[in-house]
């Protein structure tokens, strides 16, 4: 078990949540409307009330590393619009010249292939503001950390514990902390 302090950070209620989904999207639309290309929205995947803590700076520390290592190796044109850390959680915004499809294809195979890429949620939204989903590129849902199943069906049964998805999260990190 990794030490408690990773987990330790200010509790956010869900009215907190719901307003920083708001902004996201507000974040989104303007940059749609200025730069006219596809957008990536980076946020980290963290159950339960804390979401701003060392472990997910960490989960988004990499997370942003590797997007725009990506982003360079297929060298597509992109711009960080927006990058913070809030106590609802790190989130980034980028806007990248390509093609939506293309781009949320990358992005999926990013999440699929890193060894951290499962705590991520790489978002894609098409220059039309449209969200490509992995349904929309042929691809089946999400699965979930701990079984096989659609992850959506497991949060929202809420089928696992928290504490057990702390622990398959913290496992994943300390297996690519060692490499």
């Amino acid at each position: 078990m990794m030490d408690a302090r990773w987990t330790e950070g200010p509790e956010v209620e869900l009215k907190d949540m719901l307003l920083a989904r708001e902004q996201r999207v507000q974040r989104r639309e303007d940059g749609l409307a200025h730069y006219r290309m596809p957008m990536i929205t980076f946020s980290v995947v963290m159950p339960g009330p804390v979401k701003l803590c060392p472990m997910s700076e960490l989960i988004a520390k990499e997370a942003d590393r590797a997007v725009r290592e990506r982003l360079s190796a297929l060298g597509w044109e992109s711009h960080l619009l927006w990058s913070h850390n809030a106590p609802s959680g790190p989130e980034a915004l980028f806007a990248v010249a390509c093609e939506p499809d293309l781009l949320k294809k990358a992005m999926v195979e990013l999440e699929e292939s890193h060894p951290l890429g499962r705590l991520w949620d790489l978002d894609v939204h098409g220059a039309d503001g449209q969200a490509i989903s992995r349904r929309d590129i042929g691809l089946a849902p999400r699965r979930c950390l701990i079984c096989d199943q659609p992850a959506h069906a497991c949060a929202r049964s809420r089928r696992h514990e928290i504490e057990d998805i702390m622990r398959a999260m913290e496992e994943r990190i300390r297996r690519f902390v060692k490499n």
